[in-house]
């Protein structure tokens, strides 16, 4: 009989606690937990179905310590690290070259029958991979089609809508509003018969702009002084009813302020995010870097399946236009060097600062 039957294993060292996690202890979770630095989330040792790289791995007694060093509970239909199989990410490629191909969205049974696999497999790992269902990926792109064929005045908004491969008027109204904040019709005029509600203030990092259409917030800006700020919302909807004072509406500026003063606070208005697919992937990979930490370009695009990306992860970060909330200022450059900033350097050195700050004191 082995000496070490019946002992208690304690976990007590960084080699037990990687082994437990390569062979899915499941004894070890009443131990400890572990997370991975590049993805912000924790889970226990006997769930990690995917192996991550070991100089990500960091561990922690329990859930409480990991959450309060900032880390969040990995969801379940999500692997913990960024290491996808080959198969997955080979699998996942084919679904978006049929996605981006096709001229009206396939369906699920379909997609799943090209690749061998059953529908509910590829739910998941597509979701695991890209953040989005086949589904919001397959509508993210004919919107961005879609807004590609509005600007073209020789067609009508009709034949728009057929171009981008929409079957019917109704279903454009229905699901691609959301995503222009907006009819078809307006977003072609530029804003025309919308109203976009503004409000202007002060806070730590300058003067501050935050716009709202009828979805949500659609721009967060922040500057030296308020009316270049302005000038940027009437560019971006030259035709739009500009409306600002509004009593109602100055209470969002002073939500806005407060996040940005508190890093700690959780977010809970409405986003009016508008973007390509691509691009909201990087959006919602920003908002999943935990506060009080940074990401390098290199690490998003890898979390994104594509670690080629690396320059279309830093356009899609340029073109963020909600400031703070989709936290571009936490991406910096791989040898831990600040990068460009569409807010201003000087600005992204104060947020990080303070973020970290309030992590510590936590």
């Amino acid at each position: 009989m082995s000496e070490n039957r019946g002992q208690t294993r304690l976990y007590l060292s960084d080699d037990e606690r990687w082994q437990a996690i390569k062979s899915r202890d499941k004894t070890a979770d009443d131990h400890f937990v572990y997370a991975v630095t590049t993805t912000g989330y924790y889970g226990l040792p006997s769930a990690a179905r995917i192996l991550p790289p070991r100089e990500s791995v960091c561990y922690f007694t329990d859930s409480n310590a990991a959450q309060a060093a900032g880390y969040r509970a990995s969801p379940p239909e999500l692997p913990v690290t960024l290491t996808y199989p080959e198969k997955w990410l080979s699998i996942v490629e084919m679904v978006c070259n049929a996605l981006d191909n096709a001229d009206s969205a396939p369906s699920l049974a379909s997609l799943a029958q090209q690749c061998g696999i059953s529908q509910t497999y590829l739910h998941r790992l597509f979701k695991a991979v890209t953040g989005l269902t086949p589904k919001s990926y397959s509508a993210g792109l004919r919107a961005c089609r879609l807004r590609t064929q509005l600007a073209n005045p020789q067609q009508s908004v009709t034949e728009a809508i057929y171009q981008a491969g929409y079957n019917a008027n109704s279903r454009v109204y229905e699901s691609a509003s959301g995503r222009l904040g907006m009819t078809p019709k307006r977003y072609r005029e530029g804003g025309e018969g919308s109203t976009i509600y503004f409000a202007l203030g002060q806070c730590s990092l300058g003067a501050i702009l935050v716009a709202q259409s009828e979805k949500g917030i659609c721009a967060i800006s922040l500057g030296d002084d308020p009316e270049p700020l302005i000038n940027q919302l009437q560019t971006q909807f030259p035709h739009a009813e500009l409306r600002g004072g509004d009593n109602h509406y100055e209470q969002y500026i002073a939500d806005v302020i407060r996040y940005i003063e508190q890093p700690r606070l959780t977010w809970h208005l409405p986003l009016d995010i508008q973007g390509t697919v691509f691009q909201e992937r990087v959006w919602r990979a920003l908002r999943e870097i935990p506060i009080g930490t940074t990401a390098s370009y290199s690490d998003i695009a890898e979390r994104l399946g594509a670690p080629k990306a690396v320059r279309a992860v830093a356009q899609a970060c340029a073109a963020n236009r909600i400031a703070v909330i989709i936290p571009c200022h936490r991406v910096i450059r791989r040898d831990g060097s600040l990068s460009g900033y569409r807010w201003g350097i000087d600005r992204k050195q104060v947020l990080l600062s303070r973020e970290k700050a309030h992590r510590n004191t936590d």
